[in-house]
């Protein structure tokens, strides 16, 4: 998944070509930040790329808007006892638009296929082994439990594509799958527009109830709502400071926390930095920022102060977690005397013209603490492959709506944010995460909760705020948020 701020790097930039293109009156037109990354699920972004695979592809699992699995190519499921094989049963006479059926065959090859993707492979790390059962049914076999596969699968890593096509190696440069929409390449121009026409028959019609999709990368805001304001847009990625603008033209604006803003830590047990293997020192860390105020002036009040990874309103969630850090720099200061740093120490840390609204802030209130930042410059793309090898990075990272996926990807798996998670380093932890891993349902839920709070405890992380993504529509058009989806599949735009 993407870093979510790294698409707004591209606001200085225009396309002067996204805001043309026909306007039929059934017809949806959305204008969202990024180009499609790939046409192929096991390399395509999850985050910004629903809208343009949710047309042509459908998935194994989808997700309700309460980012619950939900049946669509899997019409059921079911684990064993131990929760190791996860059995699916599968739609029948549903066929690509190359003709080929879709099966257990298909469906194999598929998963398959996105467990070997670069960016799919992460959802698949704890699949062992994929078997067709018979023509339609599967069987998932797991090396170990994984309460969070079915969100992931449903989040947008179980397009179903062409085995063909995916054999051919096709999928890099045109769709093939079984969608709702066909890619009407005639009127579509890479890159500016992308057209999808609604297929005479699908098995899940109801849920797309537009003639035709039309997709405009903009990356420049500006662009993005003066094409909203002409009637070229209908729906768009929005910037907070146009709310009021949205408002005054009775558009709808819906915005959901999307991100957490804030100071990654990757160097806990102080191998590379010393001092961050103190508690002491993190803890104090937390207690120097003002992340309400971070939030007002950097962020436009656009989300929630928080200091926790767990979405604002998510069921693991604690709202009590958030007095832990209150802003205290002369209690950070003591913290710092008695860990044996009363005169801090120095650090480097990555920086990239992206992150330089934040960076005032975080070299004054280091500062003070007598924390010595050197900043080493990169650009934009350089910032994602390597800030993780510094001890600590300005991160904005993409939130999950599903507890467990919070646990795997926030605090225990391997990330490129997170190479180094350590957690068998604290015993407490690690014992929370052992009984997380054998329970199931509220159980799990109340220790996860917990684990919030150890973590929270921990100052695993310096979380300052998290981070709203808005959407505009005209009146007649709802957009639902779903954090997880820098931008949501089409299942969640809907009449209304």
């Amino acid at each position: 998944m993407l870093v979510a701020i790294l698409a707004l790097a591209l606001a200085a930039c225009t396309n002067a070509g996204a805001t043309t293109g026909s306007r039929p009156d059934d017809g949806i037109r959305i204008g969202t930040l990024l180009d499609v990354t790939s046409w192929d699920p096991a390399k395509a972004d999850i985050g910004f790329d629903g809208p343009y695979l949710s047309a042509v592809y459908d998935p194994l699992v989808a997700l309700d808007k309460d980012s619950n699995p939900i049946p669509a190519l899997a019409t059921s499921w079911k684990y064993s006892s131990d929760r190791r094989t996860l059995t699916m049963h599968l739609r029948t006479g549903v066929k690509f638009t190359d003709g080929q059926s879709f099966d257990a065959a298909a469906a194999v090859q598929n998963l398959k296929h996105l467990k070997a993707g670069v960016r799919s492979g992460q959802t698949y790390a704890n699949v062992d082994d994929v078997r067709e059962v018979d023509p339609d049914t599967i069987a998932i076999h797991l090396k170990k439990k994984d309460d969070a596969l079915l969100y992931y699968m449903g989040l947008g890593r179980s397009w179903m594509a062409s085995p063909a096509a995916i054999k051919a190696e096709q999928l890099t440069a045109r769709p093939v799958g079984s969608g709702p929409y066909t890619f009407n390449t005639g009127r579509s121009t890479p890159g500016s527009q992308y057209v999808f026409t609604k297929k005479a028959r699908h098995w899940d019609s109801g849920t797309y109830p537009f003639g035709t999709v039309s997709i405009f990368p903009i990356p420049d805001p500006t662009a993005s709502f003066n094409a909203m304001l002409s009637g070229q847009l209908n729906v768009s990625y929005a910037n907070e400071a146009d709310i009021p603008h949205a408002k005054r033209n009775g558009w709808n604006i819906q915005s959901k926390v999307a991100t957490w803003v804030g100071l990654q830590f990757t160097d806990r047990t102080g191998k590379r930095l010393k001092p961050l293997g103190d508690v002491r020192v993190r803890r104090a860390i937390n207690h120097a920022f003002d992340g309400a105020a971070i939030l007002k002036s950097v962020g436009q009040g656009a989300g929630v102060a928080t200091n926790q990874v767990f979405p604002a309103g998510d069921a693991a969630y604690d709202a009590s977690l958030n007095d832990r850090y209150a802003f205290d720099m002369d209690k950070a200061k003591r913290l710092m005397a008695e860990a044996g740093y009363p005169d801090g120490f120095r650090v480097s840390m990555p920086m990239s013209s992206i992150f330089q609204g934040w960076q005032p802030a975080v070299q004054q209130i280091l500062g003070q603490l007598g924390i010595e930042v050197t900043w080493k410059n990169m650009s934009p793309a350089d910032y994602q492959k390597n800030a993780a090898t510094f001890p600590m990075f300005i991160a904005v990272l993409a939130l999950d709506s599903n507890p467990a996926a919070s646990v795997d990807g926030r605090i225990t798996s391997r990330q490129w944010f997170n190479p180094n998670p350590s957690t068998e380093a604290f015993p407490e932890l690690s014992e929370l995460l052992r009984k997380i891993g054998a329970t199931t349902g509220k159980e799990q839920l109340a220790l996860i909760r917990r684990l919030n709070a150890e973590v929270t405890d921990q100052a695993w992380q310096n979380v300052w705020y998290q981070a709203n993504n808005t959407y505009f529509s005209i009146k007649g058009i709802t957009v639902t948020p779903i954090t997880g989806m820098m931008f949501p599949t089409l299942r969640f735009i809907q009449r209304g």
